[in-house]
C-alpha cells in the first residue's frame, strides 16, 4: 500500500475563471517553479505533445539538479478545473514517489477567481514517512510562494 501526501494553495485573482484557466496553463514552467530549498527549479521543458491544455497531452519536465518528471494532463474542463498526472520521476524523487497528481480548481467568487491549486505525492511502499516530511516542511510553502504570481500572471499584472 502506498501512503499519499497532499498539500494546497490557494489565491485570488481579478479576472474571470475562464481567463484564469486559458492562462494558467500554457505559462512557462521555467518562469513560475524556482528551486526552495531542496527542491529543485524547473529549468526546461522537452518534448511536449502540443498546446498544454487537452486532455492526453505531455511533456517533460527537466530539474535544476538534474532529474525530471514527464506531466501528463487527464482533465481540462474549462473554465473550471485542470489536472495532471506527474510519472517518471528521477534521481531522489524516483526513489521516494510513485507519482503525483495536480489538481487547479478554479471558482467565481465576488472579487474575481478563486485558483485552488492540489498536489498530492504518492510514495513508494515504506517511504511514506520521508514524503510526508518534505511536503510539510517544503512543497507546502513551495506552493505558497509560487501560487500568487501565477495569480498575477493570470490577472496580466507583473508579480
Amino acid at each position: 500500500m502506498t501512503r499519499s501526501s497532499s498539500a494546497q494553495a490557494i489565491a485570488i485573482a481579478q479576472t474571470t475563471p475562464k481567463r484564469a484557466w486559458e492562462v494558467s496553463g500554457p505559462l512557462d514552467p521555467t518562469t513560475f517553479y524556482p528551486k526552495f530549498g531542496p527542491l529543485p527549479a524547473v529549468v526546461g521543458v522537452r518534448d511536449q505533445s502540443g498546446s498544454w491544455d487537452t486532455v492526453g497531452r505531455s511533456r517533460t519536465l527537466l530539474l535544476s539538479d538534474g532529474s525530471s518528471v514527464v506531466e501528463t494532463i487527464t482533465d481540462a474542463d474549462s473554465p473550471t478545473y485542470f489536472a495532471y498526472e506527474l510519472s517518471d520521476f528521477t534521481k531522489l524523487f524516483g526513489r521516494l514517489v510513485a507519482g503525483a497528481r495536480a489538481e487547479w480548481r478554479f471558482e467565481r467568487i465576488d472579487t474575481g477567481t478563486s485558483i485552488r491549486w492540489t498536489y498530492t505525492f504518492r510514495a513508494k511502499p515504506g517511504r511514506g514517512w520521508i514524503v510526508a516530511l518534505i511536503v510539510r516542511l517544503f512543497w507546502d510553502r513551495y506552493m505558497s510562494r509560487v501560487l500568487p504570481p501565477i495569480a498575477a500572471a493570470v490577472e496580466g499584472t507583473p508579480a
